[in-house]
Parts: C-alpha cells; sequence; structure tokens
C-alpha cells in the first residue's frame, strides 16, 4: 500500500488545542469494523457498551517532563528530548540546535546542569547528566506536548496531559486514548462487571515521527519497552479483549507474536496484519499518514477507517491527543 492510501484533509479548527472541561466530557465514535456502521455516542456511555465477557486493558506508563531547553558552549541554544533513561546519569534524547551535536560536546540545560554529548546513535544522541536525569527532568523540565498543540505548556497540562492510572515512569507522550477515563468511569466499568488490567508500554518519541517512505511496507517503527504482568494475562484469558490505545494493543499483539511478556517492540501495524489478541480498540483520531492511522486501518478495513473520518469532520469532532475517542469493534 502506498503513503497516499492514508492521507486526509482535516480543518486547522478541528485539532484539540486544549482538554475537554471534564476526562469524560468528550464524544465517542462507536465503528463497527465488520458492518461499517457508526454510531454518534458520548464517552460517557462507555460502560454501558461492556459486561463481564470484556476485559479493558490500560496502558499506565507514566509520561515524563522530557523537554529540556539550554544552551551550547559556544553559546548556541540547543533542546534536548529525553527518549528514554538508559542509566541513572545517562540517557538516549533527540536534539535540535543550529548545528548537530557530536560527541565531546557539552551543554547547560535546565537550571546551569552540565550535559556531556557521548556520541550518535542513529537520529538520537547519547548523553550524560552531571546529575541524575529523572531529578533533572523533574526539576526543569517541560511537558511534551505533541507538536500541533501550539501553546506552551502550563498546568492544567501537566495534570490533564497524564493519566489518572499513569504508575510507572517513563513515556515522552500519553497514551491518550486513557486520558478519557476518571476515576468514577473506572469504578462504572468495573460495576458492568468487567475485567480491568494493565500493562505498561513507554510510549517514544517515534511515535510523533512521520511516515516517509512512500511504500509503507519500508518503514521502520522505533522500538519500545513493554511490560504485561500474569495478572493481566490472567484477566484476559478467555475474555473479549478491549485494548485502551494503540499502544496496550501493540504490547498485546507484540506479546501475542513473541511468546514475550516483555521487552522492546518495534511492531508496525498496517493493512494485512493478523490481530491475535485484540478485540475492541478505544482510540483518538490519528493524524494523516501516520502509522497510527494505518494501524487502526488494519484493525477496522481501510475504507471503513475513512468513511469514518470522514463522518467525524463533517459532525466536528475534536482531533488528536486532546480529541474525541472511537471505539472500534475488529473486522473480522
Amino acid at each position: 500500500m502506498k503513503l497516499a492510501d492514508f492521507d486526509y484533509q482535516l480543518p486547522g479548527e478541528l485539532i484539540a488545542q486544549h482538554p475537554a472541561s471534564e476526562r469524560t466530557a468528550s464524544r465517542l465514535l462507536h465503528l463497527d469494523g465488520r458492518s461499517g456502521a457508526l454510531r454518534d455516542l458520548a464517552f460517557t456511555e462507555l460502560p454501558g457498551l461492556v459486561d463481564a465477557s470484556d476485559a479493558v486493558v490500560l496502558n499506565d506508563t507514566r509520561v515524563i517532563k522530557a523537554r529540556l531547553r539550554g544552551t551550547k558552549s559556544t553559546g548556541g541554544k540547543v533542546e534536548l528530548f529525553v527518549e528514554r533513561i538508559t542509566g541513572e546519569r545517562e540517557a538516549l534524547a533527540l536534539s535540535h540546535s543550529g548545528h548537530p551535536l557530536k560527541a565531546g560536546h557539552r551543554l547547560s540545560v535546565g537550571d546551569g546542569v552540565a550535559v556531556e554529548v557521548l556520541g550518535r546513535e542513529s537520529d538520537l544522541v547519547r548523553v550524560r547528566f552531571a546529575e541524575p536525569v529523572a531529578a533533572v527532568l523533574e526539576r526543569c523540565g517541560a511537558v511534551p506536548l505533541p507538536p500541533y498543540i501550539t501553546h506552551p505548556p502550563g498546568p492544567q497540562d501537566a495534570e490533564r496531559y497524564q493519566t489518572v492510572f499513569a504508575d510507572r515512569p517513563g513515556a515522552v507522550a500519553a497514551p491518550t486514548a486513557g486520558l478519557h477515563f476518571d476515576l468514577n468511569m473506572l469504578k462504572r466499568i468495573q460495576e458492568r462487571k468487567a475485567n480491568i488490567a494493565k500493562i505498561t508500554l513507554h510510549v517514544g518519541a517515534g511515535t510523533f515521527q512521520p511516515v516517509r517512505t512512500e511504500s509503507i511496507a519500508e518503514h521502520h517503527m522505533h522500538a519500545e519497552r513493554y511490560f504485561i504482568p500474569a495478572s493481566t494475562r490472567k484477566a484476559i484469558a478467555g475474555k473479549r479483549v478491549l485494548a485502551v490505545g494503540t499502544t496496550s494493543l501493540r504490547a498485546l499483539e507484540s506479546a501475542a507474536l513473541s511468546g514475550a511478556s516483555s521487552g522492546e517492540t518495534d511492531l508496525f501495524i498496517y493493512p494485512g496484519f493478523r490481530f491475535r489478541a485484540v478485540d475492541r480498540l478505544l482510540t483518538n483520531f490519528h493524524l494523516p499518514k501516520s502509522s497510527l492511522l494505518m494501524l487502526v486501518a488494519a484493525f477496522a478495513g481501510l475504507e471503513k477507517i475513512k468513511h469514518a473520518y470522514a463522518h467525524a469532520i463533517e459532525r466536528h469532532y475534536r482531533f488528536f491527543s486532546y480529541g474525541d475517542a472511537m471505539l472500534i469493534e475488529r473486522a473480522r
């Protein structure tokens, strides 16, 4: 398939710049991937769509304040976007500066923390901090809002660009389907006798990277770490699995393919993929030509997704991270 197959025109005013007034106040577009039928719902109606036959799987990763600004020893400005903490004082990061960073370059970030560039690994730089990385990020870092959100991160973003069940620090982007839940919503789902289970997939900066190859099969995903506990494997056994977010789905499908309940996954899901673990997907609306749009097209069928997105645009749904949600029943 070609990259152009996954393009669509989105009016700029439909890109949600701020979250809804309440976490559960978004809309929910229900798509039956088997028939293509659509229903316009409120997100608060989700508990009525699950019962004792369901297992609802959440990603409990916690977003770190991954964006650091500073200067090079030459005086030029630099920004580090920490992709992964690899040791107490070391990390892999995307870098933005006037000239590419090289081994031996010295930086000052945040409130004066010294950083040394150790070398390059593909499009990332390996850096060593003079202090523990986690402490520097918490003190000096900024919430890594997606590039299509135009305002600087503020106190509201620090709270709302984080799920209420976030527990394990390590993500540089939120598992945004989970942003719609509050504690009362989780309680209502439990009252419907559905199992609630958790996995961890630390979302990497690769989630923001566009697909650049015209033939989508040539695209390579950045690897992300995942972990599926034994309690989750038990909770989903024999159940209709509803993955909350593409990250939960990728972790579950990676484990189903490899047999490994933890590790790194660079699984790229696009039409033609055979799903083994997930029956239903709760997700937001995704960018044109993105790997996530390809994933939902694989799950529901490309033509059905195109029709659903056209419907959402016509009905003025809110798109992307702070936008509305879709519940997709997998096409068989």
